[in-house]
């Protein structure tokens, strides 16, 4: 399905600045701490898949792109700007068992066609 409307970005969906949260800084931090110190990531245009181990059905599998995004690209000072397409899964896992798990790599135009778009 195709909608003619121009898509809404995220920082124009809220008036004035926004402040990160206590629990973001903190989750910021730790996933700084804990993201390898090098990964090969492609030139030019990526993709960026994630798989996001949930304790909770009630947790929303796009929630996290943004935040856990944002991370990944201070880290590896990486423009997301260079992120043509990506994916997200939501799987269920026993409490104390979630994780963030992800990969870059180039993104290729037929990509689109693959996934039926």
């Amino acid at each position: 399905m195709k909608i003619d409307i121009k898509p809404l970005s995220v920082n124009d969906a809220w008036v004035g600045r926004r402040f990160k949260t206590k629990e973001y800084k903190q989750f910021e931090k730790d996933l700084l701490l804990l993201l390898p110190k090098k990964i090969k990531i492609p030139e030019g245009k990526i993709q960026i898949n994630f798989i996001w181990g949930f304790s909770s059905t009630a947790s929303d599998w796009d929630n996290p792109i943004k935040p856990v995004q944002d991370v990944i690209c201070k880290k590896y000072k990486l423009n997301d700007n260079r992120v043509y397409f990506g994916t997200a899964e939501k799987t269920i896992v026993k409490k104390g068992k979630e994780f963030i798990q992800f990969e870059i790599i180039d993104y290729h135009e037929k990509t689109k066609e693959n996934q039926g778009l």
